[in-house]
């Protein structure tokens, strides 16, 4: 039994050694055979130097470095793309995904689970404005989304060797992993934890922006519901006017005087304005990724990979 430990890293200098000496315990007091992958944008610190020193300490430890920075998604399937294991784990370096868990989540691979996901319980260290779009967002994508997406979860979660050979042979080009493990599918099953603070460094991702994006992801990979609800707000806006005009209507031929002039008009612009540049946007979004699809450029390229005994660079 080969377990293929799965980390992205794009300047992480800080957390190598310690998220190393951590993984490298766990694994040893379970006894368990291991390859522990490096998926590495080209970094700007230290971060490559240091696994490479690690490497020549551990032959366990491989690297996987990309040709430009392609971001975490792709990153993720680039070194899934490179794993041989019997079941691959996905975990971020800064420690906010605790190898402690490593060994439950192995038992309950053995016991049947494919996918095995860790839940957080809470998430410390993180602000609030975070907090509040990522539970609005994971309660959206749930009442949206055709798959099921567990709240609360991250891309740390352990997968059996068919479920990421089904994940890598999906096309989609957006590599939102929670989403794709979701369309794959089999036995699946969750794992409460405290979300601990990160180790040291911070987030590659902005606080407002990168918690929206990634929210928004889940809400047009997974859901054509945003177009549906651009056309019922047509036609309830549709209906609304008629209904309107059959009051003043009304109004008019009862003789009633009512308030009508350039505050109403100016309001009524700017309403109808917005409403047509919001579905003029959301639109765009699913175009938008017609056509980065239609394009098929690769989702990665890697520039070398060591540690392995043999080259699978794509």
């Amino acid at each position: 039994m080969l377990i293929s430990i799965l980390v992205p890293v794009f300047n992480k200098e800080k957390n190598i050694l310690q998220f190393l000496t951590k993984v490298q315990s766990v694994m040893k007091s379970i006894e368990c055979n291991y390859e522990l992958i490096f998926a590495l944008d080209p970094s700007t610190d230290r971060t490559e130097n240091q696994i490479l020193s690690e490497i020549e300490k551990n032959k366990q430890i491989k690297l996987i470095k990309f040709s430009r920075r392609f971001g975490q998604p792709m990153a993720t399937l680039g070194g899934m793309a490179h794993t041989s294991g019997d079941a691959v784990i996905v975990m971020d370096v800064d420690l906010q995904d605790p190898p402690e868990l490593i060994p439950n989540m192995i038992n309950k691979w053995i016991e049947g689970y494919e996918v095995v996901i860790p839940q957080r319980t809470s998430r410390k260290g993180e602000p609030l404005i975070k907090k509040i779009i990522s539970s609005v967002g994971y309660n959206i994508i749930a009442k949206v989304s055709r798959v099921n997406i567990p709240p609360n979860t991250g891309d740390f979660r352990l997968m059996s060797r068919r479920v990421v050979q089904h994940v890598l042979s999906l096309t989609e080009g957006h590599g939102f992993l929670r989403g794709l493990v979701a369309i794959v599918g089999f036995k699946q099953c969750l794992i409460e934890f405290e979300r601990p603070a990160r180790y040291a460094g911070k987030t590659n991702y902005n606080r407002f922006i990168g918690s929206l994006r990634i929210g928004l992801n889940g809400i047009f990979g997974f859901s054509t519901m945003a177009l549906q609800l651009s056309t019922q707000l047509g036609f309830c806006i549709a209906a609304g006017s008629f209904l309107i005009g059959i009051i003043y209507l009304v109004m008019k031929l009862t003789g009633t005087n009512f308030p009508i002039g350039n505050p109403t008009m100016v309001l009524l612009v700017l309403f109808l304005g917005g409403i047509q540049l919001i579905s003029v946007g959301i639109l765009g979004e699913y175009i938008g990724r017609i056509y980065e699809e239609v394009l098929k450029r690769p989702k990665y390229i890697v520039d070398k990979s060591i540690g392995f005994t043999e080259n699978k660079s794509k």
